[in-house]
């Protein structure tokens, strides 16, 4: 996995938080062999009780933006990676189906973000599949999304610097 490869090069540690996905990014990162070295571990936080308990979610921000907001994911991105120690964080929140959209947020409305030092990345995306291809499709988002980020931040060890 690319992914693995621009991590261990540059020495960095990954943590996710998922909600959607349900451990689906977390199982693609461990399939690959020597995740070890890169990847510190997840947390499948579904609830608005365990973003708030396990990734320090404000309630402000569940009552006001939703789980499924840029504010949230950045807050569960921060939070994954301050309670693991890690450099980089992925987060994902969305409305995998079939049910639970609104008119604001349809049915397979997606959050991602990352948070490393120095940089916070956030990013919406609408998926029109049924339940598991929007699990699924959301997972390769977010990984596309994480290798981007990489990539571009591979001339900055320790993303000391901002990607562009």
């Amino acid at each position: 996995m690319q992914i693995g490869t621009l991590l261990r090069e540059n020495g960095l540690r990954l943590a996710l938080a998922e909600s959607c996905t349900g451990g689906l990014i977390g199982d693609r990162i461990t399939n690959v062999p020597g995740s070890s070295e890169y990847f510190v571990g997840g947390v499948v936080a579904y609830s608005y009780e365990a973003k708030a308990a396990l990734l320090g979610v404000s309630w402000d921000t569940l009552n006001s933006r939703g789980a499924v907001s840029r504010e949230a994911v950045l807050e569960m991105a921060r939070g994954a990676r301050k309670a693991m120690n890690a450099d980089v964080a992925l987060a994902i929140s969305g409305i995998a189906g079939p049910g639970g959209g609104t008119i604001e947020k349809p049915v397979g409305t997606t959050w991602v973000g990352i948070a490393a030092e120095g940089e916070e990345r956030a990013r919406e995306f609408c998926f029109s599949g049924d339940r598991l291809q929007n699990k699924s499709f959301a997972a390769d988002a977010a990984l596309q999304m994480l290798f981007d980020f990489l990539r571009a931040n591979r001339a900055a060890p320790g993303l000391d610097q901002k990607a562009s």
